[in-house]
Order: C-alpha cells, then sequence, then structure tokens
C-alpha cells in the first residue's frame, strides 16, 4: 500500500532539489541525501518522517536509509524545534572550562532540560558533541552562529537578544 506524502517541498525548493539531484552522475542520486534534509528541514524546521519518506521517493532509496542519516547527524531536527536550537558542545574541553556550570545556568534559565522546548516555542537546548572551538570553550551554537567564551552573565545577554528577534 502506497501512501503520498501530503508533504512537499515547495515549487522554488522542488527545482533547487532537482538541481542538487542533477549534481550526482545516473544511479548516485543517494549523494544529494545531506542537501535534501537540509532544504527539507529549512523548509519544515525540522525533519518528519514525513518528510523522510518524500525525499526518500525523489531519490529512489529505501525510507530507512534517509532514516540513518537524519538520526546519525545532529544538525538534523527529527522531532519539532523551537525557533532558537541551542546546540550546547559536551565534549572535554568545554567541561574544563566551565562548561557544566554554564549549561546547569542555561537549562535553569530557560526553564528546560537538555531535548526540552521551551513552552514559548522559542528555545530547545541539546547537547552535542564537539564544535570544534575546543580553544574557545564553553561554547554553543544556534544555526551557523558559534557563541564562544560563555559565562553566565554571557548566556544571559544571548538569550535576551535572541527572545527580540522576530
Amino acid at each position: 500500500m502506497t501512501t503520498e506524502s501530503t508533504i512537499q517541498f515547495t515549487p522554488e525548493r522542488l527545482a533547487e532539489a532537482k538541481e542538487i539531484i542533477a549534481r550526482y552522475p545516473e544511479g548516485r542520486q543517494k549523494s544529494a541525501l545531506l542537501p535534501l534534509l537540509h532544504l527539507m528541514q529549512e523548509q519544515e524546521g525540522w525533519t518528519s518522517t514525513e518528510g523522510m519518506d518524500y525525499i526518500a521517493r525523489m531519490l529512489d532509496i529505501q525510507p530507512i536509509e534517509v532514516y540513518e542519516v537524519a538520526t546519525f547527524y545532529t544538525m538534523y531536527h527529527v522531532q519539532p524545534v523551537g525557533k532558537h536550537v541551542i546546540e550546547y558542545c559536551r565534549t572535554g574541553p568545554c567541561c574544563l572550562m566551565g562548561g557544566d556550570d554554564v549549561l546547569a545556568h542555561l537549562k535553569q534559565r530557560l526553564g528546560i532540560e537538555t531535548g526540552q522546548t521551551t513552552v514559548d516555542g522559542q528555545f530547545t537546548l541539546k547537547e552535542v558533541e564537539c564544535l570544534a572551538a575546543c580553544g574557545m570553550g564553553p561554547v554553543f551554537q544556534v544555526r551557523e552562529q558559534y557563541y564562544m567564551h560563555l559565562t553566565n552573565d554571557r548566556v544571559d545577554e544571548i538569550i535576551d537578544e535572541l527572545s527580540k528577534q522576530a
């Protein structure tokens, strides 16, 4: 039994998806998987199972092949997330530079635990492995923006700043 997805790329994103797929030789369309997952996430805010199934059909691959990739990389959100996803580095160097205390403050300030979203839908907190800024820890990332040398006061400033964004 085949079910059609209600999630589809917009016409503009579909054109972009086709252009991405065309970059790869015949039989190698699976190579477009990462950029298509990014495209879906940009459009929907996260990557649902339905969205992953849609991508699998576009690439003529099994849905499990998309699920494996989407759940492996922390940059893909497979659950609904807030407007601002804070990806907090939990590796040794950041912890040694006070990262545990800053993370505890961040959780307290937002009123959530790791993996949760604030009631107002503004912030989701994720713990991730190394963000490759080991000499500048503690560090977290929101989209492509890195926030380094974090202190409790700096965290408060950043949260206030992000909260004001429309």
